[in-house]
């Protein structure tokens, strides 16, 4: 996966490309190229792909990830403050709270709508199967980011009676 170092190197390549094209067309213009005014074009796509990469060097693309934690798969998103993940039927606590924290951490960005005062949760969710055919879901645990004056960076919460 592309890191955002990377793409800091690529901008930097292309800011070289960019202005290469630049005095390009400026030497057309004053040679009187008759392919000046598309050296501009290219010139000034070259400038958008450029500040493009730019924008992807600031966003981190790598996932955190912490010892313990299962794969999971998120199954609902609001875009603001409900995620539903899914996990494995087999998960101890010790992996449910890891993967919980790991989820709190790639899903809980900054960029996240909502209500002011409403706060982000991600719920851990499985489906159990019972004999008579039928199926339902059930909620493991949820994790909310710890108010401002905590020292944690997550309140993890794990419903451990029907972890079992």
């Amino acid at each position: 996966m592309t890191t955002p170092a990377e793409f800091l190197i690529a901008t930097q390549w292309a800011a070289l490309g960019t202005v290469a094209l630049a005095v390009i067309a400026g030497l057309g213009f004053a040679f009187k190229w008759g392919i000046r005014f598309r050296l501009v074009g290219a010139a000034g796509f070259a400038a958008v792909l450029t500040v493009g990469l730019l924008g992807l060097s600031f966003q981190p693309f790598s996932r955190t990830v912490i010892e313990g934690a299962l794969p999971y798969t998120t199954v609902y998103d609001s875009g603001s403050s409900q995620i539903v993940i899914a996990v494995p039927n087999a998960i101890t606590e010790d992996e449910l709270d890891a993967t919980l924290r790991q989820a709190a951490s790639n899903l809980f960005k900054p960029y996240r709508l909502g209500i002011p005062g409403q706060t982000a949760t991600v719920r851990a969710r499985t489906i159990v199967h019972e004999d008579n055919g039928v199926s339902r879901l059930v909620y493991l645990g949820q994790v909310q980011p710890a108010p401002k004056d905590s020292d944690l960076d997550y309140q993890v919460q794990i419903n451990r009676d029907l972890l079992a």
